[in-house]
């Protein structure tokens, strides 16, 4: 039986705040039942396409045109309603009206988020005129995982290493990982009062700032970026160690360096893609590849709906009582089945 459209449209725009409390609960519930470790977590980034048009990003010019064309629009099919009152006549109308103030609120929104857009274009020395979608102003323009570029949502995800268990989820409509390290950690800190020992992130995450803003919490181990070359005064390359500290750098920063170069922290390092990435293919296997919503809010209702589904499947596994399942040797041949 399928469910009504309306009713789990509803769910995902008033649940946000009953999905981060129920992930809470789940990966609390683990942690205490000793089924997860917190050793080590990997947080990665996933690009998912928005439910936005790709011709639908409009600059400033172009969205006021269109907001006074909608406007005019609503204006009208009023006053054609109130000229004709037949009952038949009226239920079209308003279902008119409804579909025109939808786009003219859509079209606010754009205008509303413009200079969030331009901001950041500024932040990345980008020159491009700011635009925004008529169809969903929350989502961005993105690079893919093709090396395409489209509307999307960046889905984070922090997950234990040993067990696969995601303790922390995050949307945001920035394009970039470089930000997103400090406020997952923050995150995962609230939801169980402490923080892992260990962070493993991809090239994208480790800014020095966050970095900085994570030190003393856990440590992170992410790929040190090979150093811009650098010639003597005859013009011969100069030889560089990039695990060596820079005189600029943060002690947080320069202990990050010096602990990458170990062989044991390259070991360590290999169980982020074997974590992350088997976690992102889960979820594009399991249908999160487009948003079925628009808007950040209903984004995140969907990916916590994921999210839990997919903790539910770990917790049956790793601990089997906290889902009311028995461990005896039946039980254990009816869940394997």
């Amino acid at each position: 039986m399928s469910v009504n459209y309306h009713a789990i449209n509803d769910f995902r725009a008033g649940n946000e705040a009953l999905m981060d409390e129920l992930l809470t609960d789940n990966v609390a519930a683990l942690a205490a039942a000793g089924a997860i470790s917190l050793q080590r977590v990997a947080q990665d980034g996933m690009r998912v396409r928005a439910d936005a048009g790709a011709a639908s990003f409009r600059r400033q010019a172009s969205l006021d045109e269109h907001l006074s064309q909608a406007r005019e629009l609503v204006r009208a099919i009023k006053t054609q309603a109130e000229k004709d009152p037949g009952l038949a006549k009226r239920q079209t109308q308003a279902a008119r009206l409804r579909a025109a103030q939808q786009r003219e609120q859509r079209i606010q929104a754009a205008l509303e988020q413009l200079p969030e857009v331009a901001a950041a274009k500024k932040r990345n020395g980008s020159k491009a005129e700011a635009r925004a979608s008529t169809t969903d102003a929350d989502a961005r323009v993105m690079k893919m995982g093709d090396g395409g570029f489209r509307p999307a949502f960046n889905v984070q995800f922090a997950t234990t290493c040993e067990d696969q268990v995601i303790i922390g989820m995050d949307v945001i409509n920035a394009g970039s990982d470089m930000a997103q390290l400090a406020p997952m950690v923050s995150q995962v800190e609230q939801r169980l009062g402490r923080s892992p020992d260990e962070w493993l992130v991809d090239g994208g995450f480790p800014a020095h700032e966050q970095i900085d803003a994570v030190a003393g919490k856990t440590e992170v181990y992410a790929p040190v970026p090979e150093p811009r070359a650098k010639k003597d005064e005859q013009g011969n390359d100069v030889e560089q160690d990039k695990h060596q500290p820079k005189p600029d750098d943060t002690e947080a920063v320069a202990q990050w360096r010096a602990r990458m170069a170990s062989e044991e922290a390259k070991e360590i390092y290999k169980q982020r893609a074997a974590t992350a990435e088997c976690v992102n293919a889960q979820a594009r296997n399991r249908g999160l590849l487009r948003m079925p919503v628009r808007g950040l809010n209903k984004a995140r209702s969907v990916v916590g709906l994921f999210v839990l589904a997919h903790n539910l499947m770990r917790t049956a596994l790793l601990a089997p009582q906290l889902v009311g399942w028995s461990t005896g040797p039946s039980a254990m041949t009816a869940q394997a089945a």
